[in-house]
């Protein structure tokens, strides 16, 4: 399980050292996708795997279904990180995600996701009453309302 936030930077080749707690179990390797809201999600390979199915679930005869399993699957890179803790992020990834220096590397229990350092910090503050208000609304497994 993946949890906290970080906030490394990228170096000019646009790496970043993995928070100490990720690694061993990123060390073997890890594929890096699209998420929504302009982050990269950073999944170990089993995980990803588990994405994958979910959306290779649907009928790739849905306009929509192949379009998500197009921009998913083609916004993909399996990546090792380096005997230093490093993963360099591929050029396409981070302009998806705006990624310069400044990032946060955020837990969100299945995933890695990885922010511009400022997106992160707007959409947490514009996120935080919501999250507030949704307390205990919502049941175990139950999506948000």
């Amino acid at each position: 399980m993946f949890l906290g936030t970080y906030t490394p930077r990228l170096d000019e080749k646009g790496r970043f050292f993995l928070p100490a707690k990720f690694r061993d179990e990123l060390a073997e390797g890890l594929v890096i996708a699209k998420g929504q809201e302009h982050c990269l999600a950073i999944y170990t390979p089993e995980g990803f795997q588990q994405e994958a199915a979910r959306a290779m679930s649907g009928p790739s005869t849905l306009r929509g279904i192949r379009d998500f399993q197009r921009m998913y699957a083609s916004g993909a890179s399996e990546e090792v990180p380096d005997k230093q803790g490093r993963l360099t992020v591929p050029p396409m990834l981070r302009q998806y995600a705006g990624l310069d220096k400044e990032i946060a590397v955020i837990g969100a229990f299945n995933r890695i996701e990885i922010w511009d350092l400022a997106a992160w910090e707007a959409y947490q503050t514009a996120q935080e009453e919501e999250f507030a208000r949704l307390d205990g609304e919502i049941a175990p497994g139950e999506p948000p309302m």
